[in-house]
């Protein structure tokens, strides 16, 4: 499983993606940017992978611009670099893990713990392969 952001490039400050205004977002090529920014990238087809140091980051690019870039991380060193990148573009980042905005000035106080704890939760729940039958028991 992966610590999923979302990469915005937006004349409007977001405080609420579910409120942007679409006529404010800039389409972007994010991949440029990631292609010259890191060292590492494997491509294969539309399937994107930066390795660094410590982390990886998934996302697909089908050679558009767009205005927002949904990336998986795996491993918390992964935000730090693409922090760094939105300073130098003025993008934004949205944290699943958080449920909110990052903000670029702390990014300390991300979702990495958040998500760590609910993969903890997934991957400790107990194994019960009977959820299937009891929720569709046949009544007789």
């Amino acid at each position: 499983m992966s610590w999923d952001i979302v990469l915005f490039n937006s004349n409007q400050k977001i405080t609420d993606p579910a409120e942007v205004n679409e006529n404010q977002l800039i389409p972007t090529s994010f991949t440029d940017a990631f292609e010259t920014y890191f060292k590492t990238i494997i491509k294969d087809g539309d399937h994107r992978e930066i390795k660094g140091n410590d982390f990886t980051i998934d996302y697909f690019d089908d050679g558009q611009p767009s205005s927002n870039v949904m990336l998986s991380l795996y491993g918390e060193a992964a935000i730090y670099p693409l922090i760094d990148l939105a300073l130098k573009n003025n993008w934004q980042i949205f944290d699943t893990g958080l449920g909110d905005m990052i903000n670029l000035a702390a990014p300390f106080k991300n979702g990495y713990e958040n998500f760590q704890a609910y993969l903890n939760i997934v991957l400790n729940k107990p194994s019960n392969s009977n959820w299937f039958s009891r929720l569709f028991k046949r009544k007789t």
